[in-house]
Formats: C-alpha cells, structure tokens, sequence
C-alpha cells in the first residue's frame, strides 16, 4: 500500500505563489496516477489537476487553468502542484491522491479507491 506525504502549504497573500509537494513512499511510482484535490471551508471535496501514468497527460479544473500546473518527478517519487495567481477562494485543504494504473477520471469519479495523503492547507488573504 503507498503511503502519500504531503509539504508545502501555508498562508500567502491574493497573487502569491506556493508549490506543494507529494511524495510516494512506493516503488513503481510510475505507474501510479497522481492527483490533486481541494476542500474549501464548507465545501465538498473537489478536483484540482490530475498527471496520468502513462503518456503525461495532465488534466485541470477550470477554476485552476492556467494558474496551476501539475508534475511529477518519477525518481524521487513526487508529484508538484504549482499554484500561482494565487486567489481567496483558492482557500482550502489541499489533498494529493494515488492509484495504480488508473485513470484521472476514474479517481475523480471513485475517490474511496484512491490513497489519500494527510492535507495541507493553504490560505490565501485577499
């Protein structure tokens, strides 16, 4: 069973910057999925950007595009969530998930069978 670290997290002013780091305590990294998701204070659980397995396809929520940008380093078993243009309703605990082989729409839409990492939060002051 992987085990998902996050890092990163933390309070920053509207337009600051934050990258957030997930790292894997797992061999084959690279055929994990790697994904990042969001609560927000009084909210469901959403997505934020996935990184395919295989073929580097990336994937975002509209609310993130072109502000985000998810990596993933396979050797040194981490994936990144840059977050730049940081906003207030960017506010939220920040989770990183895992899954062997599978795809980014199959973790948004079946999260129980995704490993979860601890969250950070991140606040963003307007």
């Amino acid at each position: 069973q992987v085990q998902l670290e996050e890092s990163g997290g933390g309070l920053v002013q509207a337009g600051d910057s934050l990258r957030l780091s997930c790292t894997a305590s797992t061999l084959g990294f690279n055929t994990y999925a790697m994904a990042w998701f969001r609560q927000p204070p009084g909210r469901e659980r959403e997505f934020v950007a996935g990184a395919s397995w295989k073929g580097g396809a990336t994937y975002y929520a509209d609310s993130v595009k072109g502000r985000f940008t998810i990596s993933r380093d396979d050797n040194r078993a981490t994936a990144y969530l840059q977050m730049n243009s940081l906003k207030a309703e960017d506010t939220a605990v920040y989770f990183c998930a895992a899954r062997f082989r599978a795809t980014i729409r199959a973790m948004v839409q079946e999260p129980d069978l995704n490993t979860w990492a601890q969250g950070t939060q991140v606040t963003v002051s307007a």
